[in-house]
């Protein structure tokens, strides 16, 4: 699987990215997230620096976006439009519960940022990317500008516009160019995420017991079981706990992530306990 592109400050970016025509795409505040279509027609799924072949390592706060994809991504579409399935890696981001105050509701679990293709070994350009995810049946970053000349653009006196996905600034424009150049403008009213800094054995901010009495109460069980029997699923205590899980992990990926993150089997027992006594006595 391929690696994600390195998106450099744009002061640090190549000079050359300031050519042309550019597009001006939203930089969203969440976890870095990749994946494959595999031939067997499973996902293999990765996020910035691992990849998990084993979908039961694929980390809590990576759950709903890698269930989403799983039930969006047309196949069939991918298959009639690639040789080798697998040749093709997609990048995205992983809208987890950060420091931009989204609207996490309203906003895709993945939103899908490039595609590369192993046949011509590049990324493909921001306009072939954006037409690939909406074919698919994914949502790609929001575009505030497209082919907008160079000349037109500076970075010194640009205006970050309001996101898509909350009534507020965006946390930042990643701008690329066709010939491969990109760079970020960041937003310096917005906080950084938490992913910006070393919080690799920072302490999780919330413990088991807390996340079990927010998210395993009747209040959160009960809509997610009439959901999946109104979608002709399951409402198996198993079904009701991963998804309940993938919600606690979206929302709160601090408490998962990192060296020193909360033991996922043990959160998910304790949770199905939850749910089991509040559906069956």
């Amino acid at each position: 699987m391929n690696a994600f592109p390195t998106t450099p400050p744009v002061d640090d970016a190549p000079d050359a990215l300031l050519s042309g025509h550019l597009w001006l795409l939203e930089s969203i505040d969440g976890r870095p997230l990749r994946f494959q279509l595999q031939e067997t027609g499973l996902l293999r799924v990765g996020d910035g620096e691992t990849v998990y072949d084993d979908p039961e390592t694929i980390p809590l706060p990576f759950r709903q976006a890698v269930a989403h994809i799983r039930d969006s991504l047309d196949r069939d579409a991918l298959r009639a439009a690639v040789d080798a399935v697998e040749a093709v890696t997609f990048f995205g981001v992983a809208t987890t519960r950060e420091s931009t105050p989204y609207d996490l509701d309203s906003m895709p679990p993945f939103l899908g940022t490039d595609v590369w293709a192993a046949d011509s070994g590049t990324f493909r350009p921001p306009d072939a990317a954006d037409g690939i995810f909406r074919r698919l049946g994914l949502t790609p970053v929001s575009t505030f500008d497209r082919e907008t000349h160079a000349r037109d653009f500076s970075p010194d006196t640009y205006e970050i516009p309001t996101s898509a996905w909350y009534d507020g600034p965006a946390a930042g424009v990643v701008i690329r160019n066709k010939q491969g150049h990109r760079g970020k403008l960041s937003n310096l009213a917005v906080a950084a995420s938490p992913t910006t800094a070393d919080s690799t054995h920072a302490e999780p901010a919330q413990s088991i017991d807390e996340l079990v009495d927010t998210y395993a109460t009747p209040a959160h069980i009960e809509p997610i079981a009439t959901a999946a029997q109104s979608d002709g699923g399951s409402v198996a205590v198993d079904t009701i706990t991963d998804r309940l899980c993938g919600v606690a992990g979206r929302r709160h990926p601090e408490a998962f992530l990192g060296a020193d993150g909360l033991d996922q089997p043990t959160f998910r027992s304790a949770v199905a306990e939850q749910v089991h006594r509040h559906r069956h006595g």
